[in-house]
């Protein structure tokens, strides 16, 4: 018997070590993931990251695309009665109707296909911007659900013309108005993004707003300084004529001579980018395909290019090694999971100097990571 036995935990072990890497959630190993030469704008640097795997996305519905077609919508919370499809289930399942709150809205998916969210978008109108906090996938043709948010308009709690749906682009706060059908919406700069997503506190976020609007007025004439300190609102205040002229000047370069890269590596599959700011590498956002990344990608530069004009330059220079050693780091001391069953999983892992965010669709037929972002702490 005892042969029979070997041979039995023989395959049992063969079955665990071929099974492993294709857990649903597990982040992938970033040798999959190659960082080539980069392109730099003044103090930006940002890597193309070429993958050995490709996706297909194209079912998955973004944020802008969903408030252009009207198939999305997002609202205070109180304000949502009206947009539930059909009763809850069971007695003890409650809508999420309520009164609105700073750090909660509600939205609404009407579409066949299931929605991306990525943190650090912003939605803009209601009685406050907010910013989204976490990665996540919205099932086609949802029941409203609440959507965890962090205010980035600190001052403003009343609604926008009396309205409080919701856009992704500028055009909220002081005298603003409704910015639905906006093409690329904002996506807050790195900095913003990490109070958002890794320490998940509003005060934190706030004062990371408060501190990039000081040196957003700090970059303007001084004819123009009233009118970005007269301004609430974060989108509002990068879209300032001035302010964002100097954005331009270090996204434009970027965003032209990456577009020329994604055409060029489109057969190697160009998934996303390796950030450094001021010879230190701050970022990383990847995804699941080419075609995924070039949808966020005017929003992404845009965000990189805010952190660049507004952080002092120091100098320095980031090697592709460097980029790609960021990739490679993935030792985590901690880990922890918030997952939706059938639809995603959500990763957070801390490391030494650093954290990961996978989101994985666990959507039909899919099973795979649609978006990792790491930070450096």
């Amino acid at each position: 018997m005892r042969p029979l036995v070997v041979l039995v935990a023989f395959f049992c072990l063969v079955i665990l070590v071929s099974v492993a890497p294709l857990r649903a959630g597990e982040v992938p190993q970033t040798s999959n993931y190659v960082p080539i030469n980069p392109i730099r704008s003044g103090n930006l640097t940002v890597f193309p990251v070429t993958a050995g795997t490709s996706y297909d996305t194209a079912e998955f519905l973004t944020l802008d695309e969903g408030l252009r077609s009207g198939d999305v919508l997002i609202t205070e919370a109180g304000q949502a009665r009206g947009l539930i499809r059909r009763a809850p289930a069971g007695p003890n399942v409650r809508p999420p109707v309520r009164d609105a709150q700073v750090n909660q809205l509600v939205l609404v998916n009407n579409s066949k296909r299931p929605l991306l969210l990525l943190a650090g978008e912003v939605v803009t109108g209601g009685k406050q911007d907010r910013v989204i906090g976490k990665d996540r996938i919205v099932p086609p043709e949802s029941d409203p659900v609440d959507l965890g948010v962090f205010c980035v308009e600190p001052g403003r709690w009343t609604a926008v013309n009396g309205r409080y749906e919701f856009g992704s682009g500028h055009g909220s706060g002081a005298g603003g108005g409704m910015a639905v059908g906006v093409v690329a919406g904002v996506f807050a700069a790195p900095a913003v993004r990490s109070k958002a997503m890794a320490d998940k506190n509003q005060q934190e976020v706030w004062n990371e707003v408060g501190k990039s609007k000081e040196a957003m007025a700090a970059l303007v004439s001084p004819a123009a300084v009233p009118t970005v300190n007269a301004q609430t609102s974060y989108a509002s205040v990068i879209s300032n004529n001035e302010v964002e002229k100097k954005i331009n000047e270090v996204a434009a370069p970027v965003e032209h001579n990456y577009e020329s890269v994604i055409r060029q590596l489109r057969e190697k599959n160009a998934v996303g980018v390796v950030v450094a700011l001021n010879g230190d590498i701050i970022w990383a956002d990847i995804f699941a395909s080419s075609q995924l990344l070039q949808k966020y990608w005017p929003k992404l530069i845009r965000s990189y290019a805010t952190e660049a004009v507004i952080t002092r330059a120091k100098g320095g220079i980031v090697s592709v090694k460097d980029a790609q050693g960021f990739l490679d780091n993935l030792q985590a001391r901690h880990e922890t999971a918030d997952i939706e069953p059938g639809v995603y999983r959500q990763t957070e892992l801390t490391g030494d100097g650093f954290k990961v965010f996978e989101l994985t669709s666990l959507l039909p037929k899919t099973g795979f990571a649609l978006h990792i972002a790491k930070m450096a702490d």
